[in-house]
């Protein structure tokens, strides 16, 4: 009886799975989105995530559709944020500014675990204005 043995393992991930790099990468787009506590300017959640993508989304897919997710979530946010802000005498849209905001941050750090473990992640109620 002839025994099969298995190639040897060259250490490369299959095709299609992130390496840590990408990893990282994408993790670090996802974590950029709080540099809008940092600088003190409208959009700033978006910046620092799209210089990271517009950098790395050419060399690491993984990368490219994490990046335009978190760009696409941030514009979108910050869509919701001006409407609640120009609209607070109606009093309502403070209590929905604030709601936003909770989910802003849980869902952001929600995306940045997935991603540091290599899983896509699609943000919910999101317009997909980049692609």
């Amino acid at each position: 009886m002839e025994s099969h043995t298995p190639p040897p393992s060259t250490g490369e991930l299959p095709s299609g799975s992130p390496t840590k790099e990408e990893k990282t990468m994408a993790l670090l787009c996802h974590l950029l989105a709080f540099s809008g506590f940092v600088i003190p300017f409208p959009g700033a959640s978006i910046v620092g995530p799209l210089i990271l993508w517009a950098i790395k989304k050419d060399q690491m897919p993984f990368v490219d559709r994490q990046g335009k997710e978190v760009i696409n979530f941030n514009i979108t946010f910050g869509i919701l944020a001006a409407i609640c802000t120009l609209t607070f005498w109606l009093i309502i849209p403070i209590f929905l500014l604030v709601l936003i905001g909770i989910a802003w941050i849980v869902l952001t750090i929600i995306a940045a675990i997935q991603a540091s473990e290599g899983k896509e992640y699609r943000y919910p109620f999101t317009l997909r204005l980049v692609s």
